[in-house]
């Protein structure tokens, strides 16, 4: 083959890793995050943990953005918009990292997984959106997964109480399908990566009078390496790298090309907490995610 013929090869092929790894990269990072989260509850209270995550998400996205020569000017109605994210955002955050305290980083991803059957029933309530057949059989067998990851094969053993933690995540993928269904519906004029920044900083306000506390700042002080090893790879490349590659993904890609990824952060999760947790994943708790994967797919099928 002349090199001529092989030019238009590589350069697809170039063009393909160019354009697709800053999702994959995200996604990666956030399948992971579950795991740097349980390692930090360990050492540090859920409050301390999103407050740390978000002030270093703050430093290194206002670097870039000054770097990038944005905008600073501050719009109150805007901000307005954005504190309503705010409150939402933080509320999710802090019912979700309670949660990791008492389910499995790999239990956790799967049931965020179940977030777009949330924002489709809301759509339907609020927004009268239009559910198709094959959507409606799609949450059906989405929440099915759900039941037999959450009643490990038992659907009769389910208990509130007893798995608390798999409620509480459930609930933080509702509030996130809320927090997308009124990002969607607001118009907010910043920047992607301005608009990131200032909803990180609303968010440590909200928090910090809960996370700095005697205690927290006791803990914080005698933060063990891998306690701080988690907390940054939380705050620099999950809450900044992540959200940077991804608003950037969105605005080369189609939202629905880029949202696919999505469907591969469970798999990081179990991956990863199996490698660092030794978490085991049993044949029961990988046919459940894909289960409730395979229900996403159906519901994100229009």
């Amino acid at each position: 083959m002349s090199l001529d013929k092989q030019k238009p090869n590589r350069t697809a092929t170039a063009g393909f890793l160019v354009e697709y790894w800053k999702p994959i990269v995200s996604v990666i990072f956030w399948g992971a995050s579950f795991i740097a989260t349980k390692q930090a509850l360990e050492e540090l209270e859920p409050l301390l943990i999103i407050f740390l995550r978000q002030v270093l998400a703050i430093s290194l996205l206002a670097s870039i953005a000054i770097h990038q020569k944005k905008n600073f000017s501050v719009n109150l109605k805007n901000h307005g918009r954005i504190f309503i994210l705010s409150l939402i955002a933080s509320f999710h955050l802090w019912i979700q990292v309670t949660g990791l305290q008492y389910t499995s980083a790999s239990n956790t991803g799967w049931i965020i997984g179940i977030t777009p059957v949330f924002m489709v029933l809301l759509g339907f309530l609020f927004f009268k959106e239009r559910i198709s057949p094959i959507q409606i059989f799609g949450i059906l067998v989405a929440f099915g997964g759900l039941l037999l990851l959450v009643g490990k094969g038992d659907v009769t053993s389910i208990d509130l109480i007893s798995n608390k933690g798999d409620l509480l995540v459930l609930m933080s993928s509702f509030t996130w399908s809320v927090y997308s269904l009124v990002g969607k519906r607001i118009t907010i004029e910043y920047s992607p990566i301005m608009t990131i920044l200032f909803l990180f900083i609303m968010m440590s306000i909200i928090v910090v009078p809960f996370a700095l506390t005697a205690e927290n700042i006791s803990a914080l002080i005698n933060l063990t390496a891998a306690g701080w090893t988690s907390i940054l790879f939380l705050g620099l490349l999950c809450s900044g790298i992540a959200y940077v590659f991804w608003a950037e993904s969105l605005s080369r890609m189609p939202a629905s090309k880029v949202g696919a990824f999505l469907y591969l952060e469970p798999f990081v999760t179990v991956f990863t907490a199996w490698i660092f947790l030794n978490e085991e994943i049993s044949l029961l708790t990988f046919v459940s995610g894909l289960i409730i994967i395979g229900g996403v797919i159906l519901v994100n099928r229009k």
